[in-house]
């Protein structure tokens, strides 16, 4: 009987302990006539969020991608152009930038010339960028380190969720050695940032 008892008395305990922690909505009891009233409070939690997508990923749903996509610029089979300065055709990759606290503020960064595996160099001078959405420009190409930034036109208020198509053309105004130019230092790095 102890036992039982013993048992009854902690399942009670237990109860008790719990029933301050579970939510409940607030009631009203009318006896008669008159109206009920109950409210319910709201809550909604959003995060500081920036986006930035230069070519695979851009899309729906916004996540995070680790895909680099490449550019390549080949005159294998235009070897007579080669240093005419007659520009390359242009390649794209889309890009979007989302935003929800303020200013976007984009910047490349390379960590010096396009060089080929013998140590022949083409600078960063010779690959120029454009876009074709005046809301997203894209930054300067800097011939080594973190170049000049370019602001993300605001939606509105503190929001940015702007897209566009970056174009970039090889200049093609030397006469270069033959390799494959970018084996070293052929990257660009987009960063934003945001208050």
């Amino acid at each position: 009987m102890m036992k039982k008892s013993l048992l009854i008395t902690a399942a009670a305990a237990t109860l008790a302990l719990s029933l301050p922690m579970t939510a409940s909505a607030e009631s009203q009891l009318i006896v008669g006539s008159g109206t009920a009233v109950a409210r319910l409070d709201f809550r909604v939690i959003i995060p500081r969020v920036l986006f930035l997508a230069v070519g695979t990923g851009n899309g729906t749903p916004i996540a995070s991608n680790s895909t680099i996509d490449t550019l390549t610029f080949d005159y294998s089979a235009a070897a007579a152009d080669v240093g005419n300065g007659t520009a390359s055709a242009a390649q794209s990759v889309a890009v979007r930038v989302r935003g929800n606290n303020g200013q976007v503020a984009l910047t490349a960064t390379t960590s010096g010339a396009l060089t080929t595996a013998d140590g022949d160099v083409i600078p960063w001078s010779q690959i120029t960028p454009s876009s074709d959405a005046g809301t997203l420009p894209t930054p300067a190409l800097p011939l080594s380190g973190p170049g000049t930034s370019s602001n993300v036109t605001l939606n509105a208020g503190k929001i940015t969720d702007r897209t566009a198509n970056w174009s970039f053309v090889y200049e093609n105004d030397n006469i270069v050695a033959p390799g494959t130019y970018g084996t070293t230092n052929g990257r660009v790095t987009y960063t934003a940032s945001m208050p």
